[in-house]
């Protein structure tokens, strides 16, 4: 069905930015798919489609492994987005097989249940050592004192990034995600580009110093693979560090200062979590399904596909809505309610199908290392003043949360 215009859903308002959640309520009711003219996409607000649409293979991050632009009906993009095109394009979230299959079975290798117990002493010692800065200080800021340095470090560190390098990182992931906001400006656009093409030289010129001096890390070990079927491009090696890095901070960054901000909102959830630690493997699933770090996904439609009745026609891009499929009463009993103890929670915040975060155990590891060491030395933690919204929407965060330890 198209949508009418006084659909609640507009990602540019900062009041829905604010809180999207009645909107998705709203979709929900209107149907299973929603055409929205202003970024010429069809909305698919429910779990269970987006569940289904994410490992449908009539769908897909790219298009140009089966179709030319011209022969799926677009553009090419603008000649001057090029640097950003080619970093994203080589990274294996926007690949489909083989390319993505090649490129993530290599990967995976340093995300095995095994890797990612071994860095349990690391994640934990560093979010102890975040901590207790934040407790000397009397507070501070949660998100640039605890939740951003600690994923940022770990990914660094996977990747044999140096640690006096580490600071331009942040700021080029930034940078660069702001292109995967809904039609991105000029100025978004130019600031993504400048941030490509400055990250990929220093890529360029790590990678070749690893060449010569390999190291125990993930790029020196994506430079040692021999295996033909395996083997990468250096363009490759370059897009899957920044996608790690972006992916591997993005979303644990904006999940803990998210999930706190709503434990704020709720006391006596927080109080319960402060009485209970065993609560905080339930608590996690619940925060990041409360309010999702990510909240829309597209896809293209490579092939016709019909959903409900509505036939959507190759060429046209779906956006599948995380956020609203995570408050879906039909799977999450009173979904606008936080519920620590929730037990079945099969949200998607981590996607699902050949496009599953790969990172998803060592965020897991993340958030609970720094959950548990707030618990454990900020009994007293409070909010110091109200946050304000980051004003992207898709990827939802804060632009800080000031903080108080008594």
């Amino acid at each position: 069905m198209s949508g009418p215009v006084d659909l609640a859903f507009d990602p540019w308002d900062p009041a829905f930015v604010a809180d999207p959640y009645p909107a998705y309520a709203e979709l929900r009711a209107r149907g299973r798919v929603v055409r929205y003219a202003p970024t010429d996409q069809w909305l698919v607000p429910h779990h269970a489609d987006v569940s289904a649409l994410l490992r449908d293979r009539r769908l897909g991050r790219t298009y140009q492994h089966r179709f030319s632009h011209e022969e799926f009906g677009k553009s090419a993009p603008p000649a001057a987005h090029e640097p950003f095109r080619t970093l994203n394009d080589h990274g294996m979230l926007d690949l489909e097989p083989p390319d993505h299959t090649r490129i993530r079975r290599l990967v995976s290798k340093a995300f095995t249940p095994r890797t990612v117990e071994r860095l349990k002493p690391y994640v934990r010692g560093l979010a102890d050592e975040l901590v207790a800065g934040l407790v000397r200080d009397g507070g501070g800021d949660l998100l640039t004192d605890v939740a951003e340095p600690l994923p940022v470090a770990v990914i660094a560190e996977m990747l044999g990034i140096p640690e006096a390098d580490r600071g331009q990182l942040r700021p080029w992931s930034a940078a660069i995600c702001g292109m995967y906001e809904l039609n991105p400006s000029e100025d978004t656009a130019a600031r993504a580009v400048r941030a490509s093409v400055e990250f990929s030289e220093y890529l360029r010129e790590l990678i070749a110093e690893r060449r010569r001096r390999p190291g125990d890390d993930l790029i020196s070990g994506l430079i040692a693979a021999h295996d033909e079927d395996d083997r990468l491009t250096e363009q490759e090696m370059i897009s899957t560090a920044v996608l790690l890095l972006n992916a591997g901070h993005e979303a644990t960054v904006n999940a803990t200062v998210n999930g706190w901000w709503a434990l704020f909102r709720n006391p006596a959830q927080l109080a319960a979590l402060r009485a209970d630690h065993r609560l905080v493997p339930t608590a996690i699933e619940e925060l990041m399904r409360y309010d999702t770090p990510l909240q829309l996904f597209e896809r293209w439609v490579l092939d016709d596909i019909e959903i409900d009745g509505t036939v959507i026609p190759r060429g046209a891009e779906i956006a599948m809505l995380f956020g609203s499929a995570n408050h879906d009463p039909a799977v999450f009993p009173d979904p606008t309610r936080l519920d620590l103890a929730r037990a079945d929670n099969p949200h998607i915040s981590f996607s699902a199908g050949i496009h599953y975060c790969i990172g998803a155990p060592l965020a897991r590891l993340e958030l609970t290392a720094s959950m548990t060491a707030l618990l454990n030395q900020t009994p007293t933690l409070t909010l110091a003043k109200e946050p304000t919204r980051n004003p992207n929407f898709v990827i939802r965060g804060l632009e800080g949360l000031s903080v108080e330890v008594r």
